[in-house]
């Protein structure tokens, strides 16, 4: 079956060499010649038959420059563009045929064809209507009332087109052009307008797709590259809508609304380069400042205020700003309720502020849109853990310090709590005991927190003192659970030896 199709494809490759053979035995007219131009033509024509378009094209163009009047010479090298497909260079040829043979209606024929195919279609009537006057073959007269016919529907069409477009009925409009182009692919104007209906209908990829195809049909078209910029500029694609409009200026460096644009996007783009530098190399309050002047620099299009909310929110929970982290996220949340990445900084922020519930909530929520995502099932399951584990001994809240303490707060918190629940201080028995209990748990989490790897266990919602997450009853030389006699001896308030004695009665 592939074969058959290849074969069918490659038939149909053959078809346009098969019309422009047919075209080069026509001999209907003598052209004045010489032995050079003919020399040029007829290996032309050897070279066409054999499917080498280039080599046949530097002959037609040596005819051409050998006799600009020999009007065979412009349709053989009009022929050749035609196969190349490069219409827009045979259009030119085929008017010097026609200009130097207005009977000619092979060429005339053609170039109606192409006229219509820009929407010329006033032009293309014309010469359609020429055709048929000039004594065309059967063929040649059944394809020009044919085309004449098209016209017509056309020009109808086109003015029913620009009256619902007037309306602002631009679904209406759009499907019309859609029409009008199946026609008229090569119109700009048409193609314009119908990106025109686009971004009123909020279609913007389309808009774009048409634009685009613009740029390509008119190649000075600097009205196109920049209505691009700002259509990318709007959907907060910085760096294409710095790339199209670069397009304009290049074609226009004094181009007022292109440079002015330009100084805008680069300045935001910028910007934005070096915020997202600065997270990359953890400073996230120099990044934070960055976003904050992003928001001044366009505070008209929404898009980029939310982003650069989204980064802060981002920066103030990976700095460890619990509070203003959970603030910004939510604010940001609100316009994007599903955006996980916003989901798992809120959580984040919400695990140092020990708020559990609520992050173990976001990372659920964050889950159930994005199933895949390795962070979101870590977290999750992390956030549960620490849940489980607030609800038995928390060794921050027994030394009444946060989560992001640093070492000396956590000591000089221990020797304050150390101090204040020694056994020694209480005589009635039934304190001294709870005293006890108290001042084991306040060593323990001296303990936990100033040890880095135990610290980062308890942090991941495992507690290294507990013998329930130990393996194999060992837990890598630390000591759990201990009693109160393997405390004594221990000073809370130095590296050394305690260096007074527990009473008991």
């Amino acid at each position: 079956m592939g074969s058959l199709r290849f074969n069918y494809k490659k038939r149909l490759s053959y078809i346009p060499f098969v019309l422009v053979l047919l075209d080069l035995q026509h001999e209907g007219v003598q052209c004045g010649k010489n032995a050079e131009v003919e020399n040029h033509l007829e290996l032309g024509k050897k070279l066409l038959a054999a499917g080498q378009l280039a080599d046949a094209l530097s002959h037609f163009h040596a005819a051409v420059d050998e006799d600009p009047k020999n009007y065979m010479a412009y349709y053989r090298r009009a022929t050749v563009y035609l196969a190349m497909g490069k219409s827009k260079s045979a259009l030119p040829d085929l008017s010097s045929v026609v200009e130097l043979k207005p009977d000619f209606t092979s060429a005339r024929l053609q170039r109606g064809n192409l006229l219509l195919k820009q929407g010329k279609l006033d032009e293309a009537e014309e010469d359609f209507k020429k055709v048929l006057k000039s004594s065309p073959s059967a063929k040649e007269e059944t394809d020009a009332k044919t085309q004449l016919i098209k016209c017509d529907e056309m020009q109808r069409l086109l003015v029913q087109t620009h009256r619902e477009f007037n309306n602002e009925d631009y679904r209406t409009a759009a499907a019309q052009l859609d029409a009008l182009l199946e026609t008229c692919v090569w119109d700009v104007a048409l193609r314009e307008l119908r990106a025109e209906c686009y971004i009123q209908l909020g279609e913007l990829g389309k808009a774009i797709s048409d634009l685009k195809a613009a740029t390509k049909l008119k190649n000075d078209n600097t009205a196109a590259f920049y209505k691009i910029s700002t259509i990318y500029y709007k959907l907060g694609d910085h760096e294409m809508s710095l790339n199209e409009i670069r397009e304009c200026l290049k074609l226009d460096p004094d181009h007022k609304q292109c440079f002015s644009h330009y100084k805008q996007v680069k300045k935001l783009n910028k910007q934005i380069m070096s915020a997202e530098e600065l997270i990359g190399e953890e400073k996230y309050t120099d990044a934070i400042s960055k976003y904050e002047s992003v928001m001044k620099t366009e505070p008209n299009v929404p898009y980029y205020t939310m982003q650069a909310k989204e980064r802060v929110c981002h920066c103030l929970s990976k700095n460890q700003q619990a509070l203003e982290a959970i603030e910004t996220c939510t604010e940001v949340l609100k316009s994007d309720p599903h955006n996980v990445n916003v989901l798992k900084d809120r959580a984040e922020a919400y695990l140092l502020d020990e708020q559990y519930h609520e992050a173990v909530r976001d990372y659920e929520t964050a889950q159930e849109h994005s199933e895949s995502d390795p962070q979101v099932k870590e977290g999750l399951e992390r956030a549960q853990r620490l849940l489980k584990q607030s609800q038995k001994r928390d060794y921050y809240k027994i030394l009444g310090v946060k989560r992001n303490a640093q070492k000396k707060e956590i000591i000089k918190a221990y020797r304050k709590q150390a101090q204040q629940w020694h056994p020694d201080n209480f005589q009635d028995e039934e304190e001294k005991k709870k005293a006890e209990q108290k001042f084991i748990d306040i060593a323990s989490a001296k303990e936990v927190l100033t040890d880095p790897e135990m610290r980062r266990k308890f942090d991941e919602g495992q507690d290294p003192l507990d013998p329930e997450n130990q393996q194999g009853g060992d837990n890598g030389g630390h000591h759990f659970h201990r009693g109160w006699n393997s405390w004594q001896g221990f000073n809370p308030f130095g590296s050394g030896s305690f260096n007074f004695k527990f009473q008991h009665n």
